[in-house]
């Protein structure tokens, strides 16, 4: 307090109120900054002011003048009915914690403008006011809602084309031979048994559900969504540099540069312990050397490897529960179960890995902060990338493990009838339907996504706080009359302190990130994943939005120019997303296989005899002992040779069961397609990035404008002290002064521009 007076601020202490079970009291202290302090830490800030007024008004003619009419027209519903020019409102007050304050402060008709026209769902369809909330919350919370109104504007496109892609394939599953050649009803290609002992031969038209509903995914038009899906990244990256760029430029932060602030202000109480201890060790030594530091850096090593490793266990024991349960379910004497056993199959361990995801990110999130706090990051931006990095690492991994097993491992690692991998010598490792695992994949990855962004994006949002609010309401009924209504003569600020504290914004950054994922990575086996994006999206700015203004204590005002250290999280998101995108169509779909089977061993050139050429023979007689079926007559004959999805020599061959030609051919034109795919998508992204300037070409005219008027001012300035100065030498006989001449400038015409300098 006494530092405060000494810095020449106006304090007045509140008087202390009490909680509702009247066992904790509350201060309060308010701080008034007279206005030669305020332009003092201006000084310090070097805060921008205006060195000149000049106004230009650009009046458009003609064509663009008609079109730009008409734009305004048409999206005149879609803005917030918002004053833009508000006219300035002065008035002294009698003293400086006035109540007439409350009249008039501008504060108070934001709050009332943000809830009306940005935090409530009926204006879902417009844009954000984000000028209102950069005035209300601060430039690093109004770039958190400008970005994720710009990523949910480019979400659009992308879902358009999502959706023409996916109905594509269902306009043209009636069309594709693989489908009908397997659900043909001549069909009476034996198949091997799925499972030892327990699982019988089976008919291969009995997958003619699977093999129509791969179609729908597992098709040419995604080849050419998953090159759209990595421009469109690109692009959106792009768009977002011009987006903050521009924000910059009308915030005036194109000079601004973040001052570095000690970690330890940021730590939480929970680590009060440890940075006393820390206090106490720098009290003895100057600074933390690298020795000092190698114990907390190996902690983080092996912790963030043994939470890995906690994933990848939890995936595998989920693998065993798949290979467990589909052995007892094809036991069962019902027949609608055991027809059924590969979609509850699916489903439930689908299902399973959504709980396990949710409830590891939670711990995950407080293993990363206690990890951070272990480091001591000497600063608070650094503290911040730390947790945030390590955050990241631990979400993404939980998250898409499951994912990349499925896309990339399973069936891969099977082997052959008579010759299958087992896990712990009893546990056959499982296999993907004849069309692919890539309708698997498709249901993983739309539980795990639909279900984060229901559960943990919008039900735990908007849950937690409606049960916080129905607690106070069941407590408030308990209260006495005096009580309440001491409650109703409290003040806004008073109110407000008993809102949830504000948690930054990591947590909403992150979970947009892990959803950029989600829809760029396994893109070609998920095309509607950028509408469901989108739908949570339109949800999530409102629900944010109300979040920030009703819900939690309203944070401090922090300035910034840009998202951090998301940006480079998204740019490398993007990148792996190419990659991963090649392979899922290389090895995961079948696109490959039917390219190499029609354009070399189609005697005709189209796709008919696909899917025979797929697979081999096995004779049954070469099943190890007690792997065979045990009723080996389930068909109603003996079955002397089955069939399986592979390529390898039949068992009459010199060589057999040995891998064919066709399986290395095949496996030759997937990795030439990976090397293709990955780099010309890569250079069409890299042109993209070079044809779109970072900066928006009127923003760079305007900072050229106003170097140069900034440039004439000075001149003008320095002319003056130089004249004055002369003014003020005496002159020789000649009437000259002792001074060289001194270089003047040329006028510059006047144009349109804001000039900012420092105050000097």
């Amino acid at each position: 307090m006494v530092a405060l007076s000494q810095e020449e601020l106006h304090i007045e202490s509140d008087i202390l109120c009490c909680t509702m079970n009247d066992q904790l009291s509350v201060g309060f202290v308010k701080i008034h900054a007279p206005w030669h302090v305020l332009c003092r830490e201006a000084e310090f800030m070097k805060l921008k002011m205006p060195t000149k007024k000049v106004y230009e008004v650009k009046q458009c003619s003609g064509v663009g003048a008609k079109i730009n009419t008409l734009v305004n027209k048409a999206t005149e519903p879609l803005h917030p009915n918002v004053e833009e020019n508000r006219g300035q409102h002065v008035k002294h007050l009698s003293y400086a914690f006035s109540r007439e304050k409350q009249h008039f402060n501008p504060l108070r008709c934001l709050f009332q403008l943000l809830y009306e026209e940005w935090a409530s769902y009926s204006v879902f369809y417009k844009y954000q006011p984000i000028g209102l909330v950069r005035k209300y919350f601060g430039e690093k919370i109004g770039l958190y809602f400008a970005w994720l109104g710009l990523y949910t504007q480019m979400l659009i496109p992308a879902s358009l084309v999502g959706v023409i892609v996916f109905l594509y394939g269902c306009a043209t599953v009636d069309n594709n031979i693989p489908s009908m050649e397997i659900c043909h009803p001549r069909n009476n290609i034996t198949m091997c048994p799925l499972c030892d002992r327990a699982c019988n031969y089976w008919k291969l038209k009995e997958a003619c559900g699977t093999a129509r509903a791969s179609h729908l995914f597992d098709n040419p038009a995604t080849v050419f969504f998953s090159i759209f899906m990595a421009l469109w990244a690109a692009m959106f990256m792009e768009h977002w540099k011009r987006r903050q760029m521009r924000l910059n430029y009308e915030w005036d932060l194109t000079g601004f540069e973040e001052e570095e602030v000690s970690a330890l202000l940021s730590v939480s109480c929970i680590s009060l312990l440890f940075v006393c201890e820390w206090e106490r060790h720098i009290t003895e030594k100057e600074k933390l050397t690298c020795r000092d530091r190698l114990p907390a850096y190996m902690t983080n090593i092996v912790m963030m490897l043994l939470m890995i490793g906690v994933t990848f266990a939890i995936v595998f024991g989920v693998i065993l529960y798949r290979i467990s349960i589909t052995a007892a379910l094809h036991m069962s004497n019902n027949p609608t179960t055991r027809s059924n056993v590969r979609l509850m199959v699916k489903t439930t361990a689908a299902i399973i890995n959504l709980v396990v995801i949710l409830i590891l990110d939670e711990v995950y999130g407080a293993v990363a902060r206690w990890l951070t706090v272990l480091e001591v990051p000497k600063t608070d931006r650094s503290f911040e990338e730390r947790l945030i990095f390590k955050t990241f690492v631990l979400k993404f991994v939980n998250a898409f493990t499951p994912i990349i097993y499925i896309a990339f491992f399973r069936g891969r690692l099977v082997g052959r009838p008579g010759s299958y991998l087992y896990v712990f010598e009893s546990y056959r490792m499982e296999e993907c339907a004849h069309g692919g695992c890539l309708m698997e994949l498709c249901i993983q990855l739309s539980i795990t996504m639909l279900g984060k962004q229901l559960i943990q994006n919008n039900l735990f949002e908007i849950g937690i706080p409606k049960l916080k609010k129905l607690i106070r309401y069941i407590k408030s009924k308990r209260r006495s009359f005096q009580e309440e209504e001491r409650e109703k003569k409290l003040q806004r600020y008073e109110t407000d302190h008993f809102l949830e504290p504000f948690a930054g914004l990591t947590p909403e950054y992150m979970e947009m990130i892990i959803q950029f994922g989600f829809v760029t990575l396994f893109v070609a086996s998920f095309p509607l994943a950028p509408l469901f994006a989108l739908l949570n999206n339109i949800i999530e700015i409102r629900l944010d939005a109300k979040k920030f203004v009703a819900e939690l204590r309203r944070p401090v005002a922090a300035r910034a120019k840009d998202i951090g250290i998301w940006y480079n999280l998204l740019r490398g998101v993007a990148k792996v997303a190419v990659i991963i995108n090649a392979f899922v169509i290389s090895f995961t779909s079948d696109f490959i296989p039917r390219l190499v089977y029609q354009y070399m061993y189609s005697p005709d050139g189209s796709m008919h005899g696909f899917v025979n050429h797929t697979m081999s023979y096995f004779n049954v007689s070469d099943f190890q002992d007690g792997k065979e079926p045990m009723d080996p007559h389930h068909l109603g004959y003996q079955v002397e040779m089955c069939r399986y999805k592979d390529y390898r020599e039949p068992p009459w061959s010199n060589t057999p069961y040995v891998v064919s030609k066709e399986f290395w051919a095949v496996l030759a034109a997937r990795l030439a397609f990976v090397i293709v795919f990955q780099n010309v998508v890569m250079l069409m992204s890299d042109i993209v990035d070079w044809l779109i300037p970072d900066i928006p070409k009127d923003i760079s005219l305007q900072i050229h404008k106003e170097k140069i008027l900034m440039v004439e001012l000075f001149m003008k300035e320095e002319q003056g002290k130089m004249q004055f100065i002369d003014s003020m030498t005496p002159c020789d006989g000649k009437g000259r002064n002792n001074h060289a001449p001194i270089a003047r400038s040329r006028s510059i015409p006047h144009t349109h521009s804001h000039t900012h300098a420092n105050n000097f």
